[in-house]
């Protein structure tokens, strides 16, 4: 079987597509993501696809430093920085060739990378119908890594478009990749987004 492409057949009306985490906040911050600018054509291009079946997260930082449980208190306490109290309340919001196309996109905001911990989004997609996740956005060895292994774990068809992802580090976005076409074969397809564009009608 081929470890590349929509080996599980085409995309339905039970799909959806969850964007992770297209924001300002990664786009001449500190918190900087080189690849972002080079991919939105191709995340607008899903997204506008079918908008009225698409979430776009925002990853919400804590408000001040110190903030958070466990190690996310230390997180917050380096990245002292990136909280609410010292970035423009902009910094949040989605890049603006997304944020026209919501609605009828929804919003999703969460704190951690997880869009799955403690938000309604899973009931949300079961509302729907949802049963097959193409998941894009960044980055795609942290937050959109835990959209998918989330995504999996609830039992989600999970399709992943491979030039709708960016990352700060070219080592560990082909490491995932990898990872997805090696040991997640029976949950997680790699296609790329003219692909899933052609599939999905």
């Amino acid at each position: 079987m081929s470890e590349h492409g929509l080996t599980q057949g085409p995309l339905t009306e039970s799909c959806a597509h969850l964007c992770v985490d297209m924001q300002n906040l990664f786009c001449g911050t500190e918190w900087h993501t080189p690849w972002m600018e080079r991919v939105l054509p191709v995340v607008e291009r899903l997204a506008a696809a079918w908008p009225q079946r698409t979430v776009f997260t925002r990853f919400i930082p804590a408000a001040r430093p110190g903030e958070g449980e466990g190690t996310w208190r230390r997180y917050w306490q380096r990245w002292e920085t990136m909280t609410l109290q010292a970035l423009p309340p902009e910094a949040v919001d989605l890049l603006p060739p997304l944020a026209r196309l919501a609605p009828p996109a929804e919003v999703l905001d969460k704190h951690f990378y997880s869009p799955w911990l403690e938000t309604d989004l899973h009931e949300r997609l079961r509302r729907r119908g949802i049963d097959t996740l193409v998941v894009s956005g960044a980055e795609t060895d942290v937050c959109v890594l835990a959209a998918v292994l989330g995504a999996v774990d609830r039992g989600y068809r999970v399709v992943v478009p491979t030039d709708a992802l960016c990352s700060s580090s070219d080592t560990t976005h082909d490491a995932l990749l990898t990872l997805y076409r090696k040991r997640y074969g029976q949950q997680v397809e790699t296609a790329t987004a003219a692909e899933i564009l052609e599939a999905w009608r």
